[in-house]
């Protein structure tokens, strides 16, 4: 008797989680794009960052990675973040599956208001978002990423550290893309050490502000067609520390 109760209850607590599944609509990713917003970033950054991942996501390249996939179906989310309290994703999950998709969502991007909310970067808080709105979205994806992008440490709010892992904990990979700043020359290892993690994790090191595009369109192929693996491989092979991305041109 006990042993029927069990498996009653268990096909009941099935029945149940099934048709939430059903509804929940299949792609072959979920990249969230965590953005810096913060007071380091001025109206013609966030302009220059806004124009990236908006070329970048229609980019005939990034397009065709989408469509190599299994079901040539992603879905992303832009999410930007500054001091505590001050993140939000501000473009919602939408399902990207050809050229119209990725404009209509790059037009949003672009259409975004700015954000005037000082006080820090709290990388954590911002991570730790991501994290519960991939957990919520409505899609289930083969692969979960999150790609923080920024230019300078976590400094207030909760300890990316412990973010990072959570994201690592729920099947998540966490990437990375670092704006060098001459006062800041080692940030790429930095996010390396407290940024990113899980499976097939990477960081990719824009220059200067004239090589942002060129680096998330490089970071976003990656993430789309799942080749990190082989360029991580690759880098190896050419002497480079392990995570930084061979050029893709």
């Amino acid at each position: 008797m006990p042993g029927r109760l069990l498996l009653s209850t268990a096909l009941v607590l099935l029945c149940i989680a099934l048709p939430a599944r059903a509804q929940r609509m299949a792609v072959d990713l979920e990249l969230a794009f965590v953005v810096d917003a913060s007071g380091s970033i001025d109206e013609a950054e966030t302009r220059l960052q806004r124009q990236g991942y908006a070329d970048a996501l229609a980019n005939p390249r990034v397009l065709g990675a989408i469509g190599s996939g299994f079901l040539r179906a992603i879905a992303v989310a832009y999410v930007e973040f500054a001091g505590p309290g001050c993140e939000r994703v501000s473009v919602g999950w939408t399902r990207i599956a050809g050229g119209d998709d990725a404009r209509a969502f790059g037009g949003r991007v672009l259409a975004l208001p700015p954000m005037l909310c000082p006080g820090g970067n709290a990388i954590g808080d911002a991570v730790a978002l991501a994290t519960a709105s991939i957990a919520g979205n409505g899609f289930e994806g083969t692969r979960l990423v999150i790609d923080v992008s920024g230019d300078g440490p976590n400094t207030i709010g909760l300890p990316v550290e412990i973010a990072r892992d959570s994201a690592v904990a729920a099947g998540m990979t966490v990437n990375g893309l670092v704006i060098d700043r001459p006062s800041m020359p080692d940030l790429d290892e930095y996010y390396r050490a407290a940024v990113t993690g899980g499976p097939r994790s990477f960081v990719i090191k824009a220059d200067d502000r004239r090589s942002f595009a060129d680096a998330i369109l490089k970071k976003m192929i990656l993430e789309i067609a799942g080749r990190e693996g082989e360029a991580l491989r690759t880098s190896r092979l050419r002497g480079r520390p392990a995570r930084e991305m061979p050029d893709l041109r």
